[in-house]
């Protein structure tokens, strides 16, 4: 996924300049967290660090969460109607108070004076000047018809999905379900706790928590596992059928998951029975993969390898290279991507995943299976890439897709994972070498 190399600025408001009133805490949280994304950060990371820091109640968690995810998926149409009434530079924490003031006055309807209020407490707690914050709040009422993606990646998302595209945009500005794989002791376990499960894609289930997920005993007893269904449907299409109709077909079978990361996905293929071995290039990501995978009950191998090399690695009868990617298949869940990526970005990813997938190439023994996916819409990361791919490889032909628990559109080679109600843009493609 592409990422800012700016670091984050404003970190820590000044001092407060004045005051009893004490805002609403959950305010307080989204506006550090604003603030860090606009200086570089990324939301996810940052907001987990600030609720567990502040120790919300989950009524309190959840606004902040809302105000966070809310504002930056409408960040393009919230700035616009914000540029008109500044002058000059305004720094990010003042910026990160405005825009999560305007989205609640003009999204969300709060009312105006409760906005306004608010809002310019948590000015003077050293965010901004509670004087800008007051005379730009009572000015902004409603949004101009700004789009909330830039034009280059809308057009995108419509060359992606044709008809569905109004849909998909429109889905992106809704919140992100909380999906997790369940065994059946998780599903009891949460629905004991007072949680509701309100979608089933298999065994990967949406879930509204009563309480943060780590406290569950589903959690802590290795019972659930956050991943997307698209995410998961990477893991099914190594599989010749379903899965569900056929479980053991992964038992004992060595998988190579390359650019493996957090190592979700080798978990995932270890639940299945496989014999995994996760390859990084990044060493760090191994200790808290090996972490999630105790907590499973699960093991898997970690090897640290660069893959834009020739890689010394024994090939395997089944290579999953889920690649690195601009990450524009996960808008919903990262708004914050639409901010920064560019074109520009797309080309570079495309070319690292060209260099990975000649080296998983050389990983799939003959009569084995090479799965591709990508977490992006983009021609360019996706069936393009795998096209070239073809007219280079030609020992490689396309072979069906199992069942994969996603709605999915057919390209020229593989599919593309629909990306609406939750659903994250996945392009999934699985090759047969002779």
């Amino acid at each position: 996924m592409s990422q800012s190399s700016r670091k984050p600025r404003n970190l820590t408001p000044t001092q407060p300049s004045g005051g009893d009133h004490q805002p609403n805490p959950a305010r307080e949280v989204a506006a550090r967290v604003l603030t860090r994304v606009l200086g570089g950060a990324f939301a996810a990371p940052e907001l987990d660090k600030e609720l567990k820091r502040a120790h919300l109640t989950t009524r309190d968690a959840g606004l902040a969460t809302h105000l966070v995810y809310g504002t930056l998926r409408y960040y393009r149409p919230l700035n616009a109607a914000l540029e008109p009434l500044l002058r000059g530079n305004t720094r990010d924490s003042a910026r990160a108070v405005l825009l999560a003031g305007a989205f609640e006055r003009t999204v969300l309807g709060t009312p105006a004076h409760a906005v306004v209020n608010e809002y310019v407490d948590l000015a003077r707690q050293g965010f901004g000047p509670p004087a800008l914050v007051n005379a730009v709040l009572r000015q902004i009422e409603v949004l101009p018809p700004t789009p909330t993606l830039p034009q280059w990646l809308s057009d995108e998302i419509t060359t992606a999905y044709g008809p569905h595209a109004e849909e998909v945009q429109d889905s992106l500005l809704r919140p992100q379900p909380v999906w997790l794989r369940l065994t059946p002791q998780g599903v009891s376990a949460l629905q004991g706790e007072g949680c509701e499960i309100t979608e089933q894609r298999g065994d990967v289930y949406a879930v509204n928590l009563s309480r943060p997920l780590a406290v569950t005993t589903a959690y802590k007893s290795g019972w659930a596992q956050p991943i997307n269904p698209a995410s998961y449907a990477c893991v099914l299409a190594l599989a010749d059928q379903s899965l569900a109709d056929e479980p053991a077909q992964l038992e004992g079978v060595q998988v190579l998951d390359l650019a493996g990361g957090s190592g979700v996905k080798a978990a995932m293929l270890a639940s299945h029975g496989a014999v995994v071995t996760s390859v990084d290039i990044a060493e760090n990501k191994a200790r808290p993969a090996r972490q999630n995978l105790g907590r499973l009950h699960l093991k898997a191998q970690f090897v640290t390898v660069d893959l834009t090399t020739s890689p010394d690695l024994p090939p395997a009868p089944l290579v999953l290279l889920d690649a690195p990617c601009t990450g524009s298949g996960t808008l919903r869940a990262h708004p914050e991507i639409a901010l920064r990526l560019t074109p520009q970005a797309v080309d570079e990813m495309s070319e690292l995943q060209r260099q990975m997938l000649d080296s998983a190439a050389t990983l799939v023994q003959p009569g084995g299976v090479l799965v591709y996916s990508v977490c992006s819409i983009t021609s360019a990361e996706g069936e393009g890439q795998i096209n070239a791919f073809l007219q280079r490889h030609p020992e490689f032909t396309p072979t069906p897709l199992p069942e994969l628990n996603v709605s999915v559109l057919p390209c020229s080679v593989g599919v593309l994972t629909l990306m609406e109600d939750g659903i994250d843009g996945f392009y999934i493609a699985r090759l047969h070498k002779q």
